[in-house]
């Protein structure tokens, strides 16, 4: 009878150890940074700051998902607040749903139409080849205040490119560029456009403007290796690809073109 007792006893034991050595697990699975930000938010829950420092951090970190339910607690309390939904939709864009970021921007803008709210709405529609992204440009051309035409001028040639019109999207990058000829992105969509067109030596020509004022611009490397690989010349199209993943460990594009290429 003593044994057994004594045998309840040590699994008793083992079992409380294990589970403290559970919730031990538990606690640190949460990053030190995180279970700190959560605490201030918990302490001072009307600290909005705060609360977009823990977004922030949950961005920062790709795990968009939990930012879109605490940037979705803030719209619950404040649902007018257009701030809240251009940050709820920008992160929609990041985790690559551009449906629910439509959506979020369209709420921004029927809250306070402001201009860079109107500018992320209008590529957005202009990536999903809605025509509603020609409004936008236009609203933004027809307002002065606004100081927005070569986003405007950008968003009609991205329309025009996404609506496989390339030679017209190449007229208002150009036209973008002159305004701005620091804009990379316009170089970008223009070299895609040559690209697009089988015209691999102007594209090559137009992305070197790009890498050449950013260094660090991946998307102008991978572009070139693109435009390099059309032109047979697998050399020049695997360093520039090598180079946009060395600037982008996570690049899967320029990773599948090297392997295509047989660099592993």
């Amino acid at each position: 009878m003593i044994r057994i007792i004594i045998y309840c006893i040590c699994i008793i034991s083992l079992l409380i150890v294990s589970c403290k050595n559970n919730a031990v697990k538990t606690d640190n699975t949460i990053p030190e940074q995180e279970k700190k930000l959560g605490d201030l938010v918990s302490q001072y829950p009307d600290s909005l700051v705060l609360k977009e420092n823990l977004i922030q951090y949950f961005r920062d970190n790709s795990n968009f998902g939990q930012a879109i339910i605490e940037t979705e607690k803030l719209i619950q309390k404040d649902t007018g607040n257009a701030r809240w939904w251009d940050i709820k939709a920008t992160l929609y864009f990041e985790k690559a749903d551009t449906v629910n970021a439509i959506k979020a921007f369209e709420k921004a803008i029927s809250f306070d139409a402001q201009p860079e709210y109107i500018m992320s709405l209008g590529s957005l529609y202009a990536q999903t080849k809605n025509p509603l992204a020609l409004v936008m440009a236009d609203g933004l051309l027809q307002a002065p205040k606004a100081k927005a035409e070569k986003q405007a001028l950008f968003i009609k040639g991205l329309y025009y490119s996404y609506t496989g019109d390339n030679v017209k999207a190449i007229s208002f990058f150009d036209n973008c560029l002159a305004l701005d000829y620091t804009n990379t992105m316009a170089y970008r969509e223009k070299g895609i456009c040559l690209y697009n067109l089988a015209k691999y030596k102007e594209a090559i020509q137009t992305l070197e403007k790009a890498v050449a004022l950013q260094s660090t611009f991946d998307e102008g490397y991978y572009w070139l290796g693109r435009c390099y690989e059309k032109l047979n010349q697998p050399k020049e199209a695997i360093l520039n690809y090598q180079t946009a993943l060395e600037i982008d460990h996570s690049y899967a594009e320029a990773k599948d073109a090297l392997g295509r290429l047989g660099v592993r």
